[in-house]
């Protein structure tokens, strides 16, 4: 019977073939983290949208739990020290209106609100209202054509304020004000309408000086005579 194709086949099959082996919990376990690590490569973190001198800028904080992955703010000095002074910018200035637009840029500090600080030539300095921290841009109302003044935009914390640039003791009205500092010094043109209404007044008083002049000259002349015409008379008389 040892012939037969029926046992032989059963004998190879049986001897031939490995059989499988049961697979632990512990190689499911390896085989996911290899899956997942090889499926799910961890994203680089990039820097945060973040600009220090945009107007109304979100916290950087507030970015980072908002998006989509993680990104990285910027560095920032402790809390427990005053802010920085921060960076002025642009600047302007609008003559007819009597007002000013400034701009600055935050400190790589924490800060909690903003102020402006105002010198027109006097020794106590005008201080604005508080600002948010979001907050890179202010108006200055009431400004006088042709006039100069000092400003300056003051960061703060729970630790204190920033550092404004002294004078005498008095303001900066008076200091060497550096290019990228907090202050910047503001000279107010001339306002357009008041140029030609001087204009116009000067041309005027001009046009009626010269009229008094002609009309003084004929009256003279009509009262005393021309006096060549007198020379001549005298002269024919002789």
């Amino acid at each position: 019977m040892l012939g037969s194709p029926c046992l032989l086949w059963l004998l190879a099959v049986t001897f031939l073939v490995p059989r499988a082996q049961p697979l632990a919990p512990q190689d499911f376990e390896e085989d996911e983290a290899e899956e997942t690590e090889t499926a799910w490569p961890p994203l680089p973190a990039v820097p945060c949208d973040y600009d220090h001198c945009r107007h109304l800028q979100v916290p950087c904080k507030e970015l980072q739990r908002v998006g989509p992955a993680a990104c990285l703010c910027p560095g920032l000095s402790s809390p427990a020290q005053p802010p920085d002074p921060p960076r002025m910018g642009e600047v302007r200035i609008a003559a007819e209106e009597g007002r000013a637009v400034v701009h600055w840029c935050a400190p790589f500090s924490p800060v909690l609100h903003y102020w402006l600080l105002l010198w027109d030539g006097s020794e106590a300095a005008q201080k604005g209202p508080p600002l948010n921290a979001t907050v890179r841009r202010a108006e200055l109302k009431g400004l006088k054509p042709g006039g100069v003044y000092v400003v300056c935009v003051v960061a703060a914390n729970e630790a204190g304020a920033s550092r404004v640039p002294q004078a005498g003791g008095e303001g900066p009205e008076g200091a060497d004000i550096p290019a990228f500092g907090p202050c910047s010094r503001l000279a107010v043109p001339p306002n357009p309408r008041t140029l030609v209404h001087a204009a116009v007044g000067v041309g005027t008083a001009l046009a009626l000086l010269s009229c008094a002049a002609l009309v003084w000259h004929f009256c003279l002349r009509d009262r005393w005579g021309c006096p060549r015409r007198a020379a001549a008379r005298a002269a024919g008389a002789l």
